[in-house]
């Protein structure tokens, strides 16, 4: 946890987001989830505030321990890795770009009448698209050939539901990878460490 405060951070905060969802009375819950939303509307009105707050829940409190292993598996690495201040800077780049170009397309398909106007107040949460963002990043944290292995499943993780779903938030995701992967000027001194798969045990020659 030394290692990489920022993910545990940030982690520790979303804990309790989650806690509170949890135990707010029906009609609340739904409440605080569209108020601390990215989606059109709030954007509009509180853009810092929407772009801040949407990254600190998720929509379902359950799924609170199955995040806490992806951000262990892919956050933490990346910010021992880098150190706080890049990896930072790649999940909020992410997560700001992603979804500000995902709901200029939401406002798009909006205004040519191919969703309804609701959408602009859709629930728009989550640490998706950081997430998105470190595995992208972490590929070159890998050693070839495992880098490649890693880069197409990544790939295919994210581009197969785009051209699919084509959701808004597929969009998102996919965009967020490509960013992660575009940080990768960010990698060239890394603070500390070697790629995984070249790393020796302790008297290894």
């Amino acid at each position: 946890m030394r290692s990489s405060p920022g993910t545990h951070l940030w982690l520790a905060v979303i804990a309790v987001t989650s806690l509170v969802l949890a135990l707010s009375p029906d009609g609340f819950e739904t409440y605080l989830l569209h108020r601390n939303s990215s989606n059109l509307y709030q954007l509009a009105r509180h853009p810092v505030r929407a772009l801040l707050a949407s990254a600190f829940w998720i929509q379902d409190p359950a799924a609170l321990v199955f995040y806490a292993l992806l951000f262990e598996l892919f956050h933490a690495p990346v910010e021992r890795w880098l150190g706080t201040p890049k990896w930072l800077f790649t999940v909020a780049t992410a997560h700001i770009a992603a979804t500000l170009v995902s709901q200029q397309v939401v406002l798009y398909a909006i205004t040519h009448h191919d969703v309804p106007r609701s959408m602009a107040h859709v629930v728009d949460i989550g640490v998706s698209y950081g997430l998105a963002a470190s595995a992208g990043i972490l590929t070159y944290r890998i050693a070839r050939p495992w880098r490649w292995l890693y880069l197409a499943a990544a790939l295919a993780f994210f581009l197969v539901p785009l051209l699919t779903d084509r959701t808004f938030t597929d969009l998102g995701h996919a965009l967020s990878l490509a960013i992660g992967l575009a940080c990768y000027p960010l990698t060239r001194r890394p603070a500390h460490g070697k790629p995984f798969a070249t790393e020796r045990p302790p008297g290894a020659h």
